[in-house]
């Protein structure tokens, strides 16, 4: 698997190989305002249309971070790249947002709030997935015009309200020692996916992403908060030292 993955950097960030089959994604100390990234994927010159990955599809891997409560978000799993992180490496059909498919294990700092739901975590380490219609991005630009009404927290609440009947999720908190190795496994089928850590399920759901994926494990510094209020935020965070997403044995199958 490892020779599929492309490294991805900004900014001091850096992905260096290990002699335990494995990597080490690392952030330098730095200030707010400065985005940092260290990442691997094997989706980063491809469309969307083009993704590696469909159900059923199996993902293994070990890993640890070098603090329990790290400012930015890091995780590993399955996703659209809806939001053109790639900055268009795709061509033009990656450029545009989309709404967003995931099954993944996420780390967010207190900063973030990454759920369009009360009810369901938006920061902390947790099992998410999210399910969304496969709408072509150029789609997106229709709601060019509605994006000043974001600055009203009022109207906010509206969008955010909206949004639930559109983009599907379901996630639940994990209660995991991030500092020390542990075994993650993310099992994706057609009508859903199990999240299991050192063996044992940690939760499932029916909620299963639609669409092609790829392959995503990072570590940054960034934040974007949406919450019940209607406030939003983004931004990146500033790193007090260099922090590291470790990680080995990276496995995938087809079921």
């Amino acid at each position: 698997m490892n020779d599929k993955l492309e490294k991805r950097e900004a900014n001091g960030g850096r992905v260096t190989g290990t002699s335990e089959n494995g990597f080490h994604l690392g952030i330098p100390g730095m200030p707010s305002g400065t985005y940092g990234l260290a990442q691997l994927d094997d989706y980063m010159h491809l469309p969307r249309r083009k993704f590696p990955h469909t159900p059923p599809f199996s993902l293994r891997i070990e890993a640890r971070v070098s603090g329990q409560c790290l400012p930015g978000t890091w995780g590993f799993g399955l996703w659209n790249d809806p939001f053109s992180v790639g900055f268009g490496a795709g061509g033009m059909s990656r450029l545009l947002p989309v709404a967003p498919n995931a099954a993944w294990f996420f780390y967010g700092s207190g900063d973030n709030h990454l759920s369009l739901r009360d009810d369901l975590p938006g920061s902390g380490f947790h099992a998410k997935t999210f399910r969304s219609p496969l709408l072509p991005s150029i789609l997106s630009l229709a709601a060019v015009p509605g994006l000043p009404l974001l600055l009203w927290p009022l109207a906010a609440r509206f969008v955010r309200k909206l949004s639930r009947q559109v983009v599907k999720e379901d996630a639940t908190l994990l209660d995991v020692d991030l500092k020390d190795w542990h075994a993650y496994q993310l099992d994706w089928q057609d009508d859903s996916v199990t999240f299991s850590v050192d063996g044992e399920e940690v939760f499932q759901t029916n909620l299963s992403p639609r669409g092609r994926l790829g392959l995503v494990i990072w570590m940054d510094n960034q934040f974007f908060r949406f919450d019940s209020e209607g406030q939003i935020g983004f931004g990146f965070l500033q790193t007090f030292a260099t922090q590291i997403l470790a990680v080995r044995n990276i496995n995938t199958a087809v079921d």
